[in-house]
């Protein structure tokens, strides 16, 4: 059975009575799941990575943070696993463009936590960017998310209440 997001944005909704609209939040790379999206929601419990691997558990982690007004963490982390995919190198540098204004410059609107130093760093280098120029920044933000944030996911009502969903099928 293929499940499309209108189905899992009905499951996600009934479950944690968010408003999730699957279509945006992808803007249209997630049209259909080729197997339930919540089929891995117990092993989501295992690793902050095995929520990072799928999709539906990027959405289901990206809510919680919004919840707790640090989306700009999954988001950052997201950008970055996209970029290292970038094969030219104008697209290079206008990925490394959009990343630094959103996410890594001082003020950026979706401003991530890092330190100054990695900041620093990556400004220096912004003009010349590399596949590898927000490693160090991601590796932060990573650090940070399973260390903070993803212990607090596993006890929120989002991941509960898809846990208790899977448990019910």
């Amino acid at each position: 059975m293929i499940w499309s997001c209108s189905v899992v944005y009905r499951l996600s909704s009934q479950i944690t009575g968010l408003v999730i609209d699957l279509d945006a939040l992808f803007k249209g790379r997630l049209c259909c799941f080729p197997k339930d999206p919540l089929e891995d929601v117990e092993t989501w419990g295992e690793s902050v990575d095995k929520v990072l691997s799928c999709k539906a558990g990027q959405i289901a982690f990206r809510q919680f943070l919004k919840s707790e007004y640090s989306e700009e963490n999954i988001l950052f982390w997201i950008a970055c696993e996209e970029y290292k995919k970038i094969k030219s190198a104008p697209e290079m540098i206008s990925s490394a463009n959009r990343i630094y204004s959103e996410f890594v410059q001082t003020e950026a609107p979706k401003q991530i936590n890092i330190d100054c130093g990695t900041r620093e760093n990556i400004t220096k280098n912004i003009s010349q960017p590399t596949l590898t120029s927000f490693d160090s920044a991601q590796k932060l933000i990573y650090s940070l998310m399973a260390r903070d944030c993803y212990p607090r996911f596993l006890k929120s009502d989002i991941y509960q209440g898809l846990l208790r969903r899977g448990d019910s099928r």
